[in-house]
């Protein structure tokens, strides 16, 4: 049985470096200005790293956790805020099964970085508050036209 040709070739939109890069420092001095020691991580549709920032000063074990924000924002297209409300719907196993697999961040300061419906990257923050870190994080959107 052979596939049809349309069915083997798979269109994916990236981010580009240039936005990865404009992103990162755009949440860079978002905190600067906030005087949030954080670190910033920026990835590609497929959760690779694309940029990173870190402010000196911010926290080391917060290098992988923005990393791992930006991964688990990607990978779902669900900002990481959003997770302890969106688990309430499901059963029991999955409450207490996802938050347990590797690199899932289910607190805030992780945004999916989505372009025409697309999801393109994802950005992760850490180092401050939820609260500062996705402030941080849409500052980053903000510099792409996005909010």
């Amino acid at each position: 049985m052979s596939m049809a040709p349309e069915l083997l070739s798979v269109v994916q939109h990236n981010l580009s470096w240039q936005a990865a890069h404009a992103a990162a420092g755009a949440a860079a001095e978002a905190a600067a200005q906030m005087g949030v020691l954080v670190n910033i991580a920026v990835v590609d549709c497929s959760g690779l790293p694309a940029a990173f920032v870190r402010l000196p000063g911010a926290p080391l074990h917060s290098i992988d956790i923005a990393k791992d924000k930006a991964y688990t924002a990607v990978g779902f297209g669900l900002p990481t805020s959003r997770w302890h409300q969106a688990l309430e719907s499901h059963s029991e196993a999955v409450r207490e099964g996802l938050p347990q697999r590797p690199r899932f961040v289910g607190f805030g300061g992780g945004l999916p970085i989505v372009i025409n419906g697309q999801r393109v990257g994802g950005i992760g923050v850490s180092g401050g508050s939820e609260e500062e870190d996705e402030i941080i994080a849409r500052a980053g959107l903000r510099a792409l036209g996005l909010a």
